[in-house]
């Protein structure tokens, strides 16, 4: 049963209603942002759901079976609250929505709750957004286990890798810029690929606080060319600290981090071609 007021609930059983869409979004860095399909800005719990055009919920359907019930949300994002930005930045994965239905008319009947669900996948389009609310039967679409595979799966610097990561990591400057992806630094003496598969994390700049993935480092032109560009300009003399990367391949997790005895994969289990053989006639 979902909890909601008595006045509130008079106010759904008439001929008559006066709804509005609430919707929350709780970002993993602890900033709430609240956005109302009202035309007036709404404050209700102590939170401000703004009306600046740029939340557009689509249809709220529910089955009585254990199929996933989503939500599209779309919006602007020339929003003075949703940027693209923040959206390339990462500071919306994952991030929990609440999604809410109230009286405009009378803010003190309180509200309904209508989904309740995390941030699923965004896509860009133009100077659009479509991001879906994968709500809690999202949870049983999910496989439990782990599977038998070549290459390790754990990530490295986990609790089943054991790798410590600080003795790897380093810090650096940048002191020539190609592109939002594409970097050098002239210090580095590290040997070539020792840095592919890694993570950076901007230590100063416009960057500052996010991370990008290696895809790959180049000892001797001493390029960084990152997995995907970062949202801001990169210029010279912003700080970095990156630490090396792990193919997953059991030779890398052997040679390179002497950490066989960890490796997460099994790289001699025969494939399916293998196990499918069958004695040839002569």
């Amino acid at each position: 049963m979902k909890p909601i007021s008595s006045t509130l609930q008079a106010h759904l059983a008439g001929e008559l209603t006066n709804l509005a869409y609430l919707v929350k979004i709780a970002r993993t860095d602890g900033t709430i942002k609240g956005f109302t399909t009202f035309d007036k800005n709404l404050t209700i719990g102590g939170v401000t759901y703004k009306a600046d055009g740029a939340l557009t919920p689509s249809a709220l359907e529910s089955t009585s079976g254990l199929s996933v019930d989503n939500l599209e949300v779309t919006g602007i994002l020339d929003s003075s609250d949703i940027t693209a930005a923040d959206i390339e930045a990462g500071l919306y994965d994952n991030a929990r929505i609440d999604v809410y239905a109230c009286n405009w008319t009378d803010l003190t009947q309180g509200t309904v709750q209508l989904r309740r669900g995390w941030l699923g996948e965004v896509v860009r389009s133009g100077g659009h957004y479509a991001a879906e609310l994968r709500g809690l039967h999202d949870l049983l679409q999910r496989v439990v286990g782990d599977y038998y595979t070549p290459e390790c799966r754990y990530d490295l610097g986990d609790s089943r890798c054991t790798i410590n990561l600080t003795p790897l990591t380093v810090m650096g400057t940048v002191t020539a810029v190609t592109d939002k992806a594409n970097f050098a630094d002239s210090a580095r003496t590290e040997a070539d690929g020792f840095f592919n598969y890694g993570k950076l994390i901007w230590t100063s700049g416009a960057n500052d606080g996010l991370s990008m993935e290696v895809k790959h480092w180049d000892g001797s032109s001493l390029v960084f060319t990152l997995w995907l560009p970062m949202p801001n300009p990169i210029t010279v003399g912003d700080t970095y600290s990156v630490y090396p990367g792990c193919d997953k391949r059991f030779t890398t997790c052997a040679n390179k981090f002497s950490n066989a005895v960890n490796f997460g994969g099994f790289p001699y289990v025969p494939g399916v071609g293998n196990i499918l053989q069958y004695p040839e006639t002569q």
